[in-house]
Order: C-alpha cells, then sequence, then structure tokens
C-alpha cells in the first residue's frame, strides 16, 4: 500500500512503515496548492494527515475514492467529517494520550504566564524600558487557592487539574458531557454546569474536542458572565472563542488575562491587537512540541496504519463503528 505523508514527521514513524514495507508518498513543494496536494492524496491508498487547513469531506472522498484510510496527527478530529468517513467505511485514527503532558503542560505555562503578565515584562525588557522600580506597575495575580474551571476533563483536562491542584491548591470544577469519577475521587473536582463553570471559576481552560456546534462557545455574553479576575485559556482549537469578543472583554475589564496556544485564523496576524496587550500571552500551536510527544504521535499513528494494512483494527480509532 501507498501511503501519502503530507508533511514531515520524526523519523521513528518512517521507520516504522519502511519496516512493514509500507511504499511512502511525500510533499515534492514545501508550500503545495490545494491542487498539489489532492494529486497526492489520489496517488495513496492511506493518509497520514499532519496538520495543515485541507477538510476530509464528502467532496474530498468523492474526489480521492481510492483512500481507504486516514491516520491522523493529533488528538483533534474536527477536520474530518466523521459520519461521511463511517458511511464509506474508512477508519480515523487520531494520538490521544501521548501528546495529554505535553498540551497541558503549555495550558499550565500559559496561566501564570499570563497571571504574572510575563509576555508584557519579558517584552519591556527585550525594547530596553526596564526602569525604575514601580510599585504599582502592570501587577500580576497569585493563583494559590483560587478556582480552576475546565472545558472537558478528559485526559488533558485531568493532567491540567493534576497540576495546579499540586501546584497553587486549586478547587477544581469541570463541564463534561458525563461525570469523570477518577477527577472527582482523586482531586475532589465538582461537575457543574456550563453558566456555573463560566460564573465560578478564576480560571477557565479549555481542553474538549471541537466540532463547528461549538463555534464561538465563548462569546460576549460569556464573557460577560465571568469573574472580573478571570484568566482565559485556550490550547484545543481556536474556534471556541470569538476573537473580537476576547479583545473587547480584555480591553473593557470585563476578564483579567487570556493565554491562547490556539488562534482563529492560524498563524495569527502580526498586527493583531490582542499582541499588544500587557494581560495577553500568545502562542504559536506548540501544545504537542516536545521531542517524546511528537515522536509518540509518530509512532502512534504509523502504529495505526501498519495495523490497517495488515487488516488488523487501528490501536487508537475514532470510527470504531467501520468495525461493526
Amino acid at each position: 500500500m501507498k501511503v501519502f505523508i503530507n508533511k514531515r514527521i520524526p523519523q521513528i514513524g518512517i521507520d516504522i512503515l519502511k519496516e512493514n514495507n509500507l511504499e511512502i508518498i511525500t510533499q515534492e513543494t514545501e508550500h503545495p496548492t490545494h491542487q498539489e496536494w489532492l494529486e497526492n492524496c489520489k496517488k495513496a491508498d492511506i493518509l497520514l494527515s499532519v496538520g495543515g487547513k485541507n477538510k476530509y469531506d464528502k467532496a474530498f472522498f468523492d474526489a480521492c475514492p481510492n483512500i481507504k484510510a486516514i491516520a491522523l496527527f493529533s488528538v483533534g478530529f474536527d477536520q474530518v467529517d466523521i459520519a461521511e468517513a463511517t458511511k464509506r467505511k474508512i477508519p480515523i485514527g487520531n494520538t490521544p494520550d501521548v501528546l495529554s503532558r505535553a498540551t497541558s503542560d503549555v495550558a499550565f505555562l500559559l496561566m501564570q504566564m499570563v497571571s504574572r503578565k510575563a509576555n508584557y515584562n519579558i517584552e519591556k525588557v527585550k525594547s530596553g524600558n526596564w526602569k525604575d522600580f514601580d510599585a504599582l506597575e502592570e501587577l500580576g495575580q497569585e493563583l494559590y487557592g483560587k478556582t480552576l474551571g475546565i472545558l472537558d476533563l478528559g485526559r488533558i483536562g485531568f493532567e491540567m487539574a493534576e497540576k495546579c491542584k499540586a501546584a497553587f491548591g486549586m478547587n477544581i470544577i469541570y463541564h463534561n458531557r458525563s461525570h469523570n469519577e477518577q477527577a472527582e475521587k482523586e482531586l475532589n473536582a465538582k461537575y457543574v454546569s456550563f453558566d456555573e463553570l463560566t460564573q465560578q471559576s478564576d480560571i477557565i481552560s479549555i481542553h474538549a474536542n471541537y466540532t463547528p456546534e461549538q463555534a464561538d462557545l465563548f462569546n460576549k455574553s460569556v464573557f460577560e458572565k465571568m469573574i472580573k479576575n478571570a484568566i482565559f485559556i485556550n490550547t484545543a482549537r481556536g474556534g471556541f472563542h470569538n476573537e473580537t469578543d476576547l479583545l473587547e472583554a480584555l480591553k473593557s475589564g470585563k476578564i483579567w488575562g487570556a493565554g491562547l496556544d490556539v488562534t482563529n485564523p492560524e498563524p495569527m496576524d502580526k498586527t493583531n491587537p490582542l499582541l499588544q496587550l500587557p494581560n495577553v500571552c500568545v502562542l504559536p500551536h506548540i501544545g504537542s512540541a516536545t521531542i517524546e510527544a511528537r515522536n509518540g504521535m509518530a509512532k502512534l499513528s504509523s502504529e495505526n496504519i501498519v495495523a490497517f494494512s495488515k487488516d488488523e483494527k487501528m490501536p487508537t480509532i475514532v470510527n470504531p463503528k467501520v468495525y461493526e
């Protein structure tokens, strides 16, 4: 079988595919057009999809009837029409677990950077504006004993909650589709409604899988309900927050600060006014950017492909109904 990999991945993943006699197709140009990408897809049986803005929907599957499986180099699968793939018996693999620690580390980092206005102060040093001591200039806030609210307390959310509980003695509340009994037992986490989450959290951190129905979930009306000293953290998908409403909430003091590892669109324009605010920190989607996490993602996505090539079930499958 032929496997098209649209971007470079760690060597461990390439080695696994080669050891299992899979033919690899790579993108010849660094910044391919949509048509160039599509032509390579048409040559392959399986896709190893790494980032990018390409959508795997009905139009794609109609254009590429040769595609038999897709292994995503990510946990999220919002770029895939899962219902359409399942209808066509195309398994979709993803890479959960292996990046949970790394991604939660970035959420934890953003929370601290925003709370102490670190990005503002870094720029002050770099620009030569580090002046005499001023007891009242751009003060931060402490996190001890605050309430952390998590949207979707799954693997990554649990890691984030565990860190915040251990480091700062935070109270944990969360909103899920269902109760997380492990978190309630080990972290004394409390299940709340979405409205309660927004109204009671000093820090809100998003760790949910994004769906189009959740576009602009955090908008003007939600920001207005939040605590005035609240910090908003998003390391999931940029589509969860309305950027215009977030900017207004920050400028007007409706919320205290924001830390983003994801934006909408990505990459964020360098002239974006959010980047000028002292209480904002934006990172370029580096949640899984560690050697350990990326190696794990390469290994797992390649193992999903190998399993499919041997008529076996993918180890991590988004749409298990394809096997029914």
